[in-house]
C-alpha cells in the first residue's frame, strides 16, 4: 500500500482547538493517506522550519525507516519560515533552555508581550524586518531535503507546501515575508526535478482569513484540513474530490 512521509510544522497536527495525536483521522496528512489507500508517517514539531525538516531527514531514524516504502515525501514547512521574528531565531530558540525556571518564564512572557508590538513595527522596515528564516535559506534547506531524498530514492515525488496565511494577534496581524517566501519556493520547485508545490493559501486562505479556523488565527479547522488533504491526494494520484 502506498505511504506518505510527511515532515512538517504544527499545521500538520494542530486542529481547531488544540494539538492532536498523529493518528487523528481529520488531520490533512491522514485525509490524504486515506484517499490514496495507504498510511502516513508524520514527523513534525511546532515551530519547525525548512532547517528543522533537513535535520529530521538527515538525523531522525523514523524518516530512515519510512523512506524505503514512501510513495511521496511531503515537506509541510516554510510557513513558520515566513513569520516575523523580532528576536533573532537562534536566540529565540534558546528560551526553552534558560535556567533557572523563573528566568525562563520571565523571558518567555516578555517576548510574548513584545512580539505583537515589534512585529508590525519592524514590518515597516525595508524588506519587512527579520523573518524566522530568510527565503534564500528556506530554499537552501528544502534543496538539501530534496537532494537527500533523491540520493536514496531517485525520482520519488516531493511535494512542498507553500506558506499559509494568518490573522494572528501574536504576530501583530502582519505577514511581510510570506510573498517572498512563496516566490522563492515556487522558483526552487520549478528548477528542481520531481518536485511539485501545493498552493496552500489558495486552498485555505478564505478559511483562515474568514475566522473559520483555530482562534489563534494560524491553525486550521477541520474543513481546512480536509481541503489540504484532498488537494494533496489529487496532486499525487488524481483522486476525485
Amino acid at each position: 500500500m502506498p505511504d506518505l512521509l510527511v515532515v512538517a510544522d504544527s499545521l500538520a497536527f494542530h486542529g481547531p482547538e488544540r494539538p492532536c495525536p498523529a493518528d487523528e483521522p481529520r488531520l490533512w496528512p491522514n485525509v490524504a493517506a486515506e484517499l490514496l489507500g495507504g498510511d502516513v508517517e508524520l514527523v513534525a514539531r511546532a515551530g519547525w522550519t525548512a532547517r528543522h525538516a533537513w535535520s529530521a531527514i538527515a538525523g531522525d531514524p523514523r524518516v530512515w525507516a519510512a523512506m524505503p516504502r514512501a510513495r511521496a515525501v511531503v515537506l509541510g514547512v516554510s510557513g513558520m519560515d515566513a513569520l516575523p521574528s523580532p528576536l533573532p531565531t537562534a536566540l529565540r530558540e534558546l528560551i526553552p533552555v534558560l535556567r533557572p525556571p523563573a528566568l525562563r518564564r520571565a523571558v518567555r512572557a516578555g517576548y510574548r508581550r513584545a512580539q505583537p508590538v515589534l512585529s508590525p513595527a519592524l514590518a515597516r522596515l525595508p524588506g519587512g524586518g527579520p523573518a524566522t528564516l530568510p527565503p534564500r535559506l528556506t530554499t537552501h534547506y528544502l534543496e538539501r531535503c530534496r537532494a537527500a531524498v533523491h540520493a536514496l530514492r531517485p525520482g520519488l515525488p516531493v511535494v512542498a507546501l507553500l506558506p499559509s496565511v494568518h490573522r494572528a494577534a501574536d504576530y501583530g496581524y502582519v505577514h511581510p515575508h510570506r510573498a517572498a517566501t512563496e516566490a522563492a519556493v515556487r522558483d526552487w520547485a520549478a528548477r528542481s526535478p520531481d518536485v511539485a508545490v501545493l498552493d496552500v493559501p489558495a486552498l485555505v486562505g478564505a478559511h483562515v482569513l474568514g475566522g473559520h479556523g483555530n482562534p489563534d488565527g494560524m491553525h486550521w479547522g477541520w474543513a481546512g484540513h480536509r481541503l489540504i488533504g484532498e488537494a494533496l491526494a489529487v496532486l499525487l494520484e488524481g483522486v476525485p474530490r
